[in-house]
């Protein structure tokens, strides 16, 4: 298949390797921002192929994963509300709040559904105009231009039975406060290809500039990523500093700005709290005051439910660079699939699940 098996081939993933074994001359630590790019790693067992010196952290770029606890269980409070339709795309319905998850309280008898646009929600409030329609919004600014558009739509048709319930974060304040922490390891930074995609990659020049951190926008297929691994240690290795496109398939600086446009239209940047890591400033979007009476959170008044994770969980430390899914004394044991203590294991894109799906516990 055009634009996949190329990326794919053994013999040019064998060149890019022994490019890398050629140029490192000492220890490096990078990090994969996209939970994708994590999974492509693992899955293709590239992260053991790399030599010694070559360390990879996975990054916070799982949006499930990010998701604030406490907002689980406000999606799961008006979910279980006998006039509400809660709907949103299928991993979240598996991710554990409190006490139960979405899919769980599904089993109560709640009216929960998945989607795979936001815009299948916007439909269902013009279908059930006696009922209220609740899309659960999480994500990153891959997945914000679409809510952002059921939202527009939905106030152009005068629907007032159909609200978000919202959770996007912005990739650039994270790896800020990643590399402004103390106990941050990262040298480098592989930055996520459909993020960049989307808001481009000029909103990245000043960080790579403040920080003297490489960051390589990079792709998903195997030869993407051993492609922006040795573009970022070749930048390490000679000094430099600054951002490269790797991906440039599908990626401009610029980025896609009808969609810029759209987002700033709708929403408005905030703070916002990251799952196992804390509140981190300017760093989401909620809806501008113009778009409140589309407010999930507003409209069912919620935003009094708090929840506390975990001691077992090590998430946010390992969204953070700072631990491995097998330096939890939960991982594989405790915490699986099928019984998840945090989002990580239980996300598509969660490292944690990749570990414990390809194997990486089994010493």
């Amino acid at each position: 298949m055009r634009f996949v098996d190329e990326y794919r081939n053994e013999q040019d993933a064998r060149r890019f390797l022994h490019a890398i074994e050629e140029l490192v001359t000492q220890p490096w630590t990078l990090m994969e921002i996209c939970g994708g790019q994590t999974h492509t790693l693992i899955r293709s067992g590239i992260d053991a192929l790399l030599p010694p010196q070559v360390t990879l952290v996975h990054g916070p770029g799982c949006p499930v994963c990010v998701t604030p606890l406490e907002l689980i269980d406000r999606a799961i409070a008006i979910a279980r509300r006998p006039e509400v339709i809660m709907t949103s795309f299928g991993d979240m319905l598996r991710v554990p709040g409190s006490h139960i998850d979405l899919l769980g309280v599904k089993a109560t008898g709640a009216d929960v559904r998945m989607v795979y646009s936001p815009l299948d929600a916007v439909k269902l409030a013009q279908k059930y105009p006696d009922r209220q329609v609740v899309f659960f919004a999480v994500g990153f600014e891959t997945t914000a231009p679409g809510n952002a558009m059921a939202v527009w739509q939905a106030q152009r048709l005068g629907l007032s039975n159909f609200s978000i319930l919202c959770s996007h974060v912005l990739v650039p304040p994270a790896m800020e406060a990643i590399l402004g922490s103390p106990d941050s390891q990262v040298q480098g930074f592989l930055a996520a290809g459909h993020v960049c995609a989307v808001m481009g990659y000029w909103e990245y020049e000043p960080i790579a500039e403040r920080y003297r951190t490489p960051i390589v926008v990079t792709g998903f297929e195997p030869l993407d990523l051993l492609h922006g691994i040795h573009m970022t240690l070749k930048a390490l290795e000679e000094g430099r500093w600054g951002v490269e496109n790797q991906y440039a398939r599908a990626v401009t600086r610029e980025g896609n700005q009808p969609a810029q446009r759209l987002l700033s239209q709708v929403f408005q940047v905030a703070d916002r709290p990251w799952r196992g890591i804390g509140l981190i400033p300017q760093s989401g979007y909620r809806l501008r005051p113009e778009f409140a009476p589309f407010d999930a959170e507003l409209r069912f008044d919620v935003g009094d439910i708090h929840a506390e994770e975990s001691p077992l969980c090590i998430a946010g430390q390992i969204m953070q660079g700072l631990k491995k899914p097998h330096d939890c004394t939960a991982f594989g044991t405790l915490c699986t699939p099928e019984r998840p203590l945090g989002a990580p294991m239980v996300s598509s894109e969660g490292a944690c699940a990749a570990y414990y799906q390809f194997a990486r516990h089994v010493v």
